[in-house]
């Protein structure tokens, strides 16, 4: 897809000074949520009524997608978060008007990341208003993705380019989008949905995993057997080593399982993958991930942000279900949201539709790399919404 550059900007991007390490420990996920609508609004204004979603800053500018694009869901759904956030029904319009950006998507049999588009985009926005339009573009969406099903195999099938490297790629992000399917099944009582999601986290538990629980990136499958043929790590340093926000997407889909499921499997895993985040040797004080966890060069690599960010809103769901973990898992997600907050946030006086900086993208094609990108910020929204939920009860 083509790029659309919108918007040069000017001077750099500038970080929020370091606060006390007193402050630090007395993050409010009220304020912050507070400061997120403050640089939206602003935001809002400036994007207009553009039919783009933003992903992230390419050479000074503020690139923005179309609706294919993998990421075109989490301006969005950070829009709804507000909204949830404030009740204000200005966030309510501009979340409906970035939402309907997509609405295309719901027959889009081109891609694995129907769930990631879609969820975050009108699974919030039906969640928040029980509008039946978005009920039915969620629906078609659901059957659209189970199209990308391989029985045989047992995996919804993620890439479709690259064939001559893969024969049947199926990657560890790929959990995440079977949260709409679990969604369907509920919504409609057809269990297809529900049977295609179980199945494919069955089989990702099964072959994308090592003996220490990080995962792979990437297993290709061959159609005829089904059978495991390569397992790779495309976006991180080698094939062997743990590429960070890769774990981070397995924690979010293991422990998205178990909350659907009561599998008891799924939630073991989701602990297994929390302890090698979190124990690793390699994983900085301020508890935000290098790329990939084995890189060489530390300290002087880049870090994900991104990473740290699905990390904590996986972390405070998990400590709701692991009683016996409960005190570790909280307190690990609120020195990731404290850093987050304090050290990795972008100034406020600018109009750009970000709220952290430093996260990479793919380091080995030196894509997206140290720069905001939008799903950081979404699951950054979404865990101080999760944290402050957690306050309330």
């Amino acid at each position: 897809m083509k790029k659309v550059l919108i918007g040069l900007l000017t001077g750099t991007l500038i970080l929020i000074s370091s606060c006390s390490d007193n402050e630090k420990k007395t993050i409010d996920p009220s304020l912050q949520l507070d400061l997120a609508g403050e640089q939206l609004e602003k935001s809002l204004k400036w994007l207009g009524d553009t039919i783009l979603n933003p992903r992230t800053m390419e050479d000074g500018s503020v690139r923005l997608v179309r609706s294919q694009d993998w990421t075109s869901g989490f301006w969005p759904g950070m829009l709804w978060y507000i909204y949830e956030s404030t009740g204000e029904e200005q966030w309510k319009d501009a979340a409906h008007h970035f939402s309907m950006n997509l609405e295309q998507e719901m027959y889009n049999g081109g891609t694995h990341d129907t769930g990631f588009k879609m969820g975050c985009s009108f699974g919030n926005g039906y969640r928040l208003t029980g509008n039946e339009d978005y009920r039915d573009i969620l629906i078609q969406s659901a059957k659209t993705l189970i199209t990308r099903f391989n029985p045989t195999i047992g995996c919804i099938r993620s890439w479709d380019h690259n064939t001559d490297k893969w024969d049947y790629p199926v990657i560890i992000d790929n959990m995440m989008n079977i949260e709409l399917l679990f969604w369907a099944t509920k919504e409609t009582g057809d269990p297809v949905y529900y049977e295609v999601a179980i199945k494919h986290a069955e089989t990702t538990l099964r072959n994308h995993f090592r003996d220490d629980h990080s995962s792979f990136h990437v297993v290709s499958y061959d159609t005829i057997s089904g059978e495991v043929v390569k397992k790779n790590t495309h976006q991180g340093f080698a094939h062997e080593s743990a590429w960070a926000r890769g774990q981070a997407w397995g924690l979010y889909g293991y422990t998205m399982s178990y909350r659907e499921t009561g599998r008891e499997e799924f939630l073991q895993q989701a602990i297994k993958i929390a302890e090698f985040i979190l124990d690793h040797p390699n994983l900085p004080e301020d508890k935000v991930p290098y790329w990939d966890y084995d890189a060489p060069g530390k300290p002087d690599i880049p870090r994900d942000v991104s990473a740290a960010a699905i990390t904590a809103s996986a972390l405070y769901e998990l400590a709701g279900f692991s009683m016996d973990k409960k005190a570790e898992l909280m307190m690990a997600a609120d020195q990731i949201l404290t850093s987050l907050s304090s050290d990795y946030r972008l100034s406020g006086d600018h109009s750009w539709p970000f709220l952290l900086d430093h996260s990479t993208g793919n380091m080995n094609k030196d894509s997206e790399v140290d720069v905001p990108i939008i799903y950081a910020d979404y699951y950054y929204v979404e865990a101080l919404m999760r944290k402050k939920s957690l306050m309330q009860e």
